[in-house]
């Protein structure tokens, strides 16, 4: 028996859970063979693979017994996307060199129309942050309005947690943020210098993510967005900042000092981005199983359903299958689901799983349900997501990333001790993956949310096989069409996290009040918001 000691008040629920948790190994295996397969496509976002697996999703939710809390009595929520993609003829050139797309440059408008020319000042500026409760800002109050914006992606190195969390990457370090925030500047145009070690994975990773079309939340009347939102490759970069007489190491420490002031590279960067416009009316999968005695509030677990459907070939392989991101945790999420439908007496709260769409296009499904939820977020509980679990067996440890931050930071410690896990501190935190996944989507509404994930110590393993599958899988399977479902996978330790996760949502859902973040935190405003 996995526990020891459980609490009399939760004793009915945590007890049974971990007696006969109902979380199947078969059933894991079946779901991500069927979801990683080549009849689904990839899961594409508005493509007929997309539809076959929302629709299978679906049908698994409604088998289970899992009430629908979609839109108009079903189990789907409706997410209006734009998808963006470059047609042949695009072009980005400065001076007498013209960059190559998908050798140079890779990207997208933002813009939501189909002709995107525009010739203005190019302007590093450093990492792209402003962040005044760092006393950080590489603006320097300069109007940039007009402009096309040069930045690095991450942020400044610190080892001190109250300035830019320290060694962790922070919002400001991500992508999304840079272009949120050089469009907020009045920007034409925003390309991100690309190295390996600034934005945590290689080009190719960039290459296939952006090289296809890119969906996008449509925007509401008066909004605009950038008419280029861009990445260059390293060598390219190089290249177009040789004029400042630095390498791109030297500008990158040059953008790490707070005295850092904008840039003008001297000369215009010229952009011809036709782009081919698709209205998609994606969606989200959503069910419901409602609580014994507080149907009003709700603990939420999360999966992203999407990845790349077919797209440029590698090896001769072009469909991107997307079985350990995300067939994985989707396939947690429905024997979540399974598993507390089943439940012979239920929580306090009720329980919504959601399977999100458009995650690998910057979180767009969660977002979209963040603004529009099911149940408030000022009554949700928690946010419980699985997001890319390795099938390489057991682990001795767990990572909870993000929940030190919640007042829940005890019950996940005192949970982990019951299954005889260590919770494992974020072993790249430079990557910023608390802002890489749907939970974060679910943080910025106030919603106590985290990822629930494997260690890197795996039982009966070397020391080193945790750092090296992962390693292997980021070099090798992320974002490619290799990662594709293997028959001799071990599915042991991802039905130890699902465990994990049920056990720990069950006593969440037994709280006697609602969970929030710790004083201080960047989401406890939000929190402390009315309904």
């Amino acid at each position: 028996m996995l526990v020891r000691a459980w609490a009399v008040a939760i004793l009915t629920f945590s007890a049974f859970a971990a007696e006969d948790p109902h979380v199947s190994q078969e059933n894991l295996r079946a779901r991500v063979q069927h979801l990683a397969s080549n009849q689904l496509e990839g899961r594409g976002v508005g493509t007929n693979g997309g539809k076959l697996a929302t629709e299978y999703i679906a049908s698994q939710l409604k088998a289970a017994g899992v009430a629908p809390a979609g839109d108009h009595g079903t189990y789907f929520q409706r997410v209006p996307l734009v998808g963006a993609t470059l047609v042949p003829g695009a072009t980005l050139t400065y001076q007498n060199t013209s960059l190559k797309f998908l050798t140079d440059f890779v990207g997208t408008a933002l813009s939501q129309q189909e002709q995107n020319d525009f010739d203005a000042e190019a302007v590093f500026v450093g990492h792209g942050i402003n962040a005044p409760e760092f006393g950080w800002d590489d603006y320097k109050g300069q109007d940039l309005h007009g402009k096309v914006l040069v930045f690095f992606t991450n942020e400044p190195p610190s080892e001190d947690p109250k300035f830019f969390g320290g060694p962790a990457l922070t919002y400001y370090g991500r992508w999304t943020y840079k272009f949120e925030e050089a469009a907020r500047r009045g920007a034409v145009a925003a390309l991100i210098l690309h190295t390996t070690p600034t934005a945590g994975y290689g080009w190719g990773v960039v290459r296939s993510s952006w090289g296809g079309e890119n969906p996008q939340l449509a925007l509401e009347p008066g909004q605009s967005g950038l008419k280029l939102a861009g990445w260059l490759s390293e060598s390219a970069g190089q290249k177009l900042i040789a004029k400042t007489g630095k390498s791109l190491d030297q500008l990158l420490a040059a953008a790490n000092q707070k005295s850092f002031h904008p840039i003008p590279l001297g000369f215009h960067i010229r952009g011809h981005i036709p782009v081919k416009l698709r209205r998609i009316m994606s969606r989200n999968v959503v069910g419901r199983v409602d609580g014994g005695t507080n149907k009003s509030q709700a603990v939420l677990f999360t999966a992203h359903w999407d990845h790349f459907g077919i797209g440029e070939p590698v090896n001769g392989d072009k469909i991107y299958n997307g079985a350990v991101d995300n067939a994985t945790g989707c396939a947690v999420v429905l024997e979540l689901a399974r598993a507390w439908a089943a439940l012979p007496k239920k929580p306090r709260r009720s329980a919504l799983f959601l399977f999100v769409t458009a995650e690998e296009a910057g979180l767009l499904g969660s977002h979209y349900y963040g603004e529009h939820p099911v149940v408030p977020a000022s009554q949700t509980a928690v946010d419980l997501n699985y997001d890319a679990l390795y099938p390489f067996g057991k682990t001795k440890d767990v990572s909870v990333t993000g929940a030190e931050r919640t007042t829940l930071w005890p019950l996940v410690q005192k949970v982990a001790g019951q299954f005889d896990l260590t919770i494992e501190p974020d072993a790249e935190p430079g990557q910023g993956h608390y802002y890489r996944s749907d939970h974060f989507s679910l943080a910025r509404v106030g919603i106590p949310a985290f990822s629930i994930s494997q260690g890197s110590h795996y039982i009966g393993k070397p020391e080193n096989f945790g750092k090296t599958i992962f390693e292997q899988y980021n070099a090798r399977h992320y974002h490619q069409p290799s990662d594709e479902y293997r028959d001799d996978w071990d599915f042991s330790g991802i039905a130890q996290m699902a465990n994990f996760g049920l056990i720990l949502g069950i006593e969440i859902a037994n709280l006697p009040q609602l969970p929030t973040w710790n004083a201080g935190d960047e989401f406890l405003k939000a929190r402390n918001q009315k309904p």
